[in-house]
């Protein structure tokens, strides 16, 4: 599976911005989907997942209450919805496709990878 993700840019902080990951060569309808991101000199780190069904979602801590993730099996989709966004929120974001069905926060668990989508916060 290819996966493409899209929508990043540059805002000011408070401003959102909607992250989309579109995946093709098969389905994942029934596969676990994440978010990650990796800023400069920074590790990878975990921001949300979503169930197969859509109906269980995580978030890290730093993001809960301002990012939302939903899906749309239908459409090999997967959105990122960043509100109130802030400068430490600058990074690269990744989408990711599991192994499993169900979320997890661990990036061993995600078998594929989409390339990213830069988004920048300015202060």
């Amino acid at each position: 599976v290819q996966l493409q993700a899209s929508g990043g840019g540059l805002v000011q902080a408070g401003g959102s911005l909607r992250l989309s990951c579109v995946a093709s060569g098969r389905t994942v309808s029934n596969n676990g989907m994440g978010w990650f991101r990796q800023a400069p000199g920074k590790e990878r780190e975990f921001v949300s997942a979503i169930n197969w069904r859509g109906d269980n979602t995580i978030y890290a801590d730093s993001v809960k209450g301002r990012f939302t993730i939903s899906r749309d099996r239908a459409k090999n989709t997967v959105l990122l919805q960043m509100n109130m966004l802030q400068p430490e929120d600058t990074a690269g974001y990744y989408c990711a496709a599991s192994f499993f069905s169900e979320t997890s926060r661990s990036a061993s668990a995600y078998k594929s990878w989409g390339q990213g989508t830069l988004v920048t916060v300015s202060s």
